[in-house]
């Protein structure tokens, strides 16, 4: 994750506010991202709600797009990765389904403002 915010530190112009949104993965609890934090106080943390509606309907395609069609796909250019990826999404959307919010908007506001409190118990 280090090398990541590194390699975009470099590309903001001095004196920016670099806002981040993440998931709640772990990764930015370790030490090593915190120390650098510590040294980066431009970057500001957002996180995404606990299993989040959307970011669950947005992994879990990219979980059948990867076990259906590239897992053990043999791709010669990425022009061949390019053809099995639009072969599956036109597959796929041939009978769509719809995303249908389901997440209450006041625990996800709940979860937001716990993400805050993180933020500022670290700042």
């Amino acid at each position: 994750m280090i090398r990541f915010l590194n390699a975009v530190e470099r590309e903001i112009p001095a004196g920016k506010i670099i806002h981040a949104i993440l998931d709640n993965y772990a990764t930015h609890k370790h030490p090593k991202v915190r120390d650098w934090l510590v040294r980066h106080p431009r970057w500001v943390f957002h996180f995404t709600p606990t299993s989040g509606s959307w970011l669950n309907a947005v992994e879990g395609f990219f979980a059948k797009l990867t076990r259906r069609r590239l897992k053990r796909g043999v791709f010669r250019s990425v022009m061949e990765l390019q053809e099995a990826i639009n072969r599956f999404l036109d597959e796929h959307n041939t009978e769509p389904k719809p995303f249908i919010w389901t997440a209450d908007p006041d625990k996800i506001i709940a979860a937001v403002r716990r993400g805050h409190q993180v933020l500022d118990s670290i700042h």
